[in-house]
Formats: C-alpha cells, structure tokens, sequence
C-alpha cells in the first residue's frame, strides 16, 4: 500500500496532486530547483529537497536527483505531474528498478504514446485515421529538411516528445526552414529532454477535441467522455471545456470508441488522453498524452471524480473500482488558464513580483502557483493559475466565468484576465463556432486594448498615491515615508496652489500631470488632471478596497502602488500607471535609440554577432529563452554592431541593453 508519494513537479499541479494525498491520507513531499525554493508548492506541501538549478535540465528533468529525492524522503511512489518527466519512459524505468512505484502508465505504453511518431504507427494499427506526415522522428537537421521540401505546405514540426506547444512550428516557407527546424528542436531538448520531431500536414479549420481514457492495465479501459480545447495561442490551450459543444451525437460516440479501442490495445494503464483534430464529420488522431492532463479539472466538474486519486489507485491496486455504465457526466465546466504574459504584445511573458492576486473564489475553483508576494521567473511556463467554472449548461457556466474574471484582477505584471474576458464574450466563442487557429488568425487581429484611461481614473490613482504617502500619525498626516518630492501641499485656498504638478502618471502613450489641492475633514479632495479638475474621495474599506466618490457618483475600486506603478481594477477593467515625480522627470536621461534591449527577463541562448559586424533590418541578433518561449532580438536598422553587452549562458533583465547598434543611414 502506498504510503507517501514523491511529487516531482512544481506550481499548481503539484498543489492539486498534494490535495488528493491530503483527502486520501496518504503523506507526500516535492522537489524545488533553486529558482523555486520558495514557491508556493514549496510552502503548501512542506517538505522539499532542492534537486539542482533553475533550468529544468539540471533540476526537474535530473532523473537522478528525483528518484534520490523520492528515497531520501522514504516515498514509496513517484507521481510526475505533467510535463517534465511524466512521459519519458527511460525514467519511469528507473524509477521501478529502484523499487518505487510509477503512478502513471507502463514503461511500454511511454513509449509507444510518450513518442508521437509511435503514438502514430499505433493508431494506424487499430485502424483509427492519422495525419499524413513523416513516418517516424528525427534529429537530422538535413533529413528534416527533405522531409517538409516533399510535401505540400503549410505543415506542422512537432516535438516527439512531451506536448503543450512546446517544440511546434508552423512552416508556411521554406524560408528560414533550417532556422525553424533548429529552434523546434532546441525547444523541445529543453522542455522534454529529447529533440527529435515528426512532420505532420496542417489541417486548417479544425476543432481540438480530446477523450479522458483511463484503463487498469489489464484490458480494461473506459472513457470520462470528451473535452474540447480549440481556443489556444502559439498551439497551447487557453480555454478548455467539457463536453464538447455542437458535437453530433454520431461523432461523439465514434470519437469515444476511438480513444478506447487506441488505449485497449496496449493493456493502457493509468489516465491518458487521447486527442484529435476534428473537421465537420471526419477525425484524425493527433497524439495520445499519457499523463494527467492541465484541463483534467473540467472532467473532474462533469463527472465528479478525483482523477488524481484514481491515478493512485491504479497504481496502489492495479483495480479501476469504476465500470463504464457507473460514469455519467452532467452540466458543464470551462476552464480558463491564467497567464503571465501580455497578449497585446503577441502573448510575450511577464516576470516579476504578484503584488496582489484576486479571485472571487466563491464562484469557482481555483487552482493556483501563486501568492501575494510570489516571483514569476522566466525558467518555467507563464501560466500561473487555472480558474474552473461549472453550472448546469454551457451559457451558465459561460456567464458565470465571464463574471468571475471581470471581479478577477493580478496587480504587479502583464496578465491575461481581462483578454480571457474579452474572448469569452465573443459572440463566435459563445456559439463555438470555432477551431485551433480561432485565437492566431481572428481574434489577435483585432488589436488588443486595455480600457481607456481618463482624467478621472488618473485622478483616483493620483489619490492612492498620495494616500500611501502618509504616515499614520493624527499631528502630522500629511509627513511623506521617506521621500522628497520638492513640493508640499499649501493649506492656502489659491489658484497658483494648481501651477506645479506634484505627480506624473504615464500609461501607454498617454501621460497626465496631476496637482493636488486641500483634502477637507470629510476627506475630499480636488486634483487638477492635466487641465482637468476631478473633485473626488477616497475611503478604506478593507483591504485594497476603496470607495470612490466622484461628484455625485459613487463605485469600489481595488488599488495597489508598487514599484513605480499604482493599479487600479474596477470591475472589468485594470488600469497600471507608471508614476515619478517632476523632479525625478527632469534628471532622467533618455536610453540611446540605437540600442536594442531585451522585451522580457530571460536567458541568453545564443549572440549571432560580435563588435564590428554590419548587420541588416531583421537580422536576428540575439536570441533569448523565458517561460519556455523563445525570443529573437532583430536589428531594427542596418548597421554596424558597436557593442554586445550580453554573453549566450547569462540571464539578462527586462529593458536590459543586449546590443548597440551604430546605423549607417
């Protein structure tokens, strides 16, 4: 009987899985990489072995220093999550010749489906319809090359290995295709270990529908119906929902059969998942995922099961303890993924410090890798919570996520709560009138914008600051914390008290210099926005929640200053303004336009060029690596390289100077 369980991930989903030990009384610790030493996993399960550095290679992906972690804390069993080692067959191997049980699928059924190009050959087998494509992997460049020239574009390079977009690259050119190829690869040796690729068509317009399998082992498999997951970004999922909407009946029920004659004849052990790209009435086999999956929660809604704990029952007991006929799903579930990224810079990730994440728990179950305080690093995925609603029907469970991430709001960095709003809203989604390039080539062509400022809004932001400039002494309340700004309020009723701004905010390409007056007894106060005069109050209501009263309007809002910026969130909308003082404005001296910064924290993995080379607009200069992206800095002008400032191997800040450019224009 399995006693304790090593957790061998990180984030939300080692949460989740410690969640379920908890229900079933079975004790559990984890690992940590240097960078994640304090992360919430971390704190929520207790104990933690620190198994290398802050890339994955040296510490999640070190099989060694797991399966040591997993005996120096006496575990009986491993569970792996998803992503990192949850499909790698050579590790599941090491792991039962150490005497521990692998909550997962066998060493043969990783690596029939941990491999898609064997996943494939497995599908032609049992006679379920493949995407046309290369017969097998590879890690020659050249042979990889000959590959896509053969066939007709566009098509799709895969990593062999893992899945959740990593490693994929659409090739529409052959252009660039040997740059392509050896990005694909490079991504995917990082995310998963192992940089082999397949070669697969590219079906247009086709939706994204997967079917949750879960078989004993010993040829009894059975399904938990279907998920749809065709809203994704960069090939990764952003909304998921079960069932799948306007599926006929006649589709669904062959979908279903698929997965499980797929999972019946290997003797499948454990959860997997079997996915297909599906168009009008046809199907193709995409891969089958041998693991847990990210949007295993909205099966959980459907159906009532703990999938986890089914996991480890399969494993403790080689026993499935349900039958077909006892599974029944009802209503409906959506789950959306809550990212650190900004989607109108093309889903670029954020880092940096969560300064205040809200969510309306009682409306939904959330499952997060953050708290107030937490640093997103850029070694791991951005995505930093799932949010999961469930109600009797689809429109239902749609008004109730929409609502939730209208009161949501994550002060500190670039998020996508309010794009997720935005694209629940859209009348195509709420008809699922959709497929997997729904998100790339429609709705990221209309222009992504934040709300629109306005004096009013700059004005209540102007007041937070001011208010946390306070100390909280009744004599003396309007002493500032430690700074000097040059300028002091007047108690003097005079025009000219309004002729120095005391506050500068910026927010996009807008800036407003704000004034303050006299703050009266009951606490109003007016501010002169640019030539605006905005009469408002400002009143705690617990927390970082105010009551605003502007003339005879009255609203909430949740409001933050940190680090140079003041974040304001009224329902549905979030506004972050820069801030600095006039006599900071004055001494700041301006960056040098020639030279090319990095847009995001990140690692240097390669510098094309050294001091002295002419360069041309587009030469890829730098190329960085965050969250698992890769990034490429382009010269912006022709040129010639004056100085590198970064080295391939260093980590480089946001806004950081990577290249100097002298232009030859």
């Amino acid at each position: 009987m399995i006693k304790k369980i090593l957790i061998a991930n990180r984030g939300e989903i080692a949460c989740r899985i410690a969640a379920s030990c908890e229900r079933l009384g079975i004790a559990a610790a984890t690992i940590h990489s240097s960078a994640d030493k304090d992360a919430r996993h971390v704190r929520v399960i207790g104990e933690s072995l620190e198994v290398g550095g802050a890339v994955a290679n040296e510490s999640y992906l070190n099989q060694a220093a797991v399966i040591a972690a997993a005996k120096h804390f006496q575990c009986d069993a491993i569970h792996p999550g998803y992503g990192f080692l949850s499909e790698n067959a050579e590790f599941c191997g090491a792991v039962e010749a150490a005497g521990l049980i692998f909550i997962g699928p066998t060493v043969e059924a990783l690596e029939q489906f941990g491999d898609k190009a064997r996943a494939k050959a497995r599908a032609v087998a049992a006679g379920v319809p493949v995407i046309p494509g290369s017969e097998g992997q590879s890690s020659d460049t050249e042979a990889l090359q000959a590959i896509v020239q053969e066939m007709t574009l566009p098509v799709m390079l895969k990593a062999a290995a893992g899945g959740g977009g990593k490693g994929m690259r659409q090739i529409t050119s052959l252009e660039g295709l040997d740059q392509e190829i050896a990005s694909a690869m490079g991504e995917a040796l990082r995310s998963f270990g192992h940089d082999g690729l397949i070669v697969e068509q590219l079906i247009t317009n086709a939706r994204h529908i997967e079917v949750q399998v879960v078989g004993d082992g010993q040829g009894n498999v059975i399904h938990l119906f279907e998920r749809e997951c065709s809203l994704q970004r960069r090939h990764q999922k952003i909304v998921e929902e079960a069932p799948a909407a306007n599926l006929s009946e006649e589709l669904r029920t062959q979908l279903l059969a698929a997965a499980c004659e797929l999972a019946t004849a290997i003797n499948y052990r454990g959860l997997g998942t079997v996915e297909f790209l599906v168009t009008e009435d046809a199907f193709y086999f995409l891969e089958m995922n041998p693991r847990l999956q990210v949007e295993h929660p909205v099966t959980e809604a459907i159906t009532g099961l703990d999938l986890v704990a089914l996991q480890i029952r399969i494993a403790d007991s080689g026993e499935l303890g349900l039958t077909q006929a006892e599974v029944h799903a009802a209503g409906h579930a959506i789950e959306v993924r809550v990212c650190a990224e900004d989607p109108a810079a093309g889903f670029l990730p954020a880092t940096g410090v969560v300064h205040k994440f809200q969510v309306p728990h009682h409306r939904v179950r959330v499952e997060s890798a953050i708290e107030d305080g937490d640093e997103i690093t850029p070694y791991y995925d951005s995505m930093v919570a799932k949010l999961i609603s469930y109600a009797d029907d689809r429109g239902s469970a749609l008004a109730q996520m929409t609502q939730t991430l209208s009161e949501s709001f994550l002060f500190g960095l670039d998020n996508n709560l309010l794009y997720l709003r935005n694209l629940l809203s859209d009348e195509a989604v709420r008809a699922n009138a959709i497929s997997t390039h729904f998100v790339d080539d429609t709705f990221s062509r209309v222009p992504f914008e934040n709300p629109k400022s306005d004096e009013k809004t700059a004005a209540v932001a102007g007041l937070l600051w001011l208010q946390s400039r306070r100390l909280n002494i009744p004599t003396e309340p309007w002493s500032r914390l430690g700074m000097f700004t040059g300028w002091t309020l007047s108690s003097q009723v005079a025009d000219d008290i309004y002729s120095i701004d005391t506050l500068v905010l910026s927010i996009g390409e807008t800036t407003y210099g704000l004034a303050f007056g006299v703050m009266d007894e009951s606490g109003q106060c007016t501010v002169k926005v640019n030539d605006i005069f905005v009469t408002l109050s400002l009143k705690a209501a617990g927390g970082e929640r105010y009551k605003v009263t502007v003339e005879n309007e009255q609203f909430f809002v949740h409001g933050l200053v940190h680090d140079g910026q003041i974040s304001v969130h009224k329902t549905g909308q979030q506004w972050t303004f820069d801030f600095t003082l006039p006599i900071e404005v004055a001494s700041v001296s301006q960056a040098a336009e020639s030279g090319l910064t990095a847009p995001m924290m990140g690692l240097v993995l390669k510098v094309n060029v050294k001091e002295g080379d002419k360069v041309q607009a587009g030469d890829v200069l730098v190329v960085l690596e965050s969250m698992k992206m890769e990034l490429r800095i382009e010269a912006n002008q022709a040129g010639q390289v004056a100085k590198v400032l970064c080295v391939a191997g260093e980590n480089v800040e946001r806004g950081a100077t990577v290249i100097e450019l002298e232009t030859t224009e």
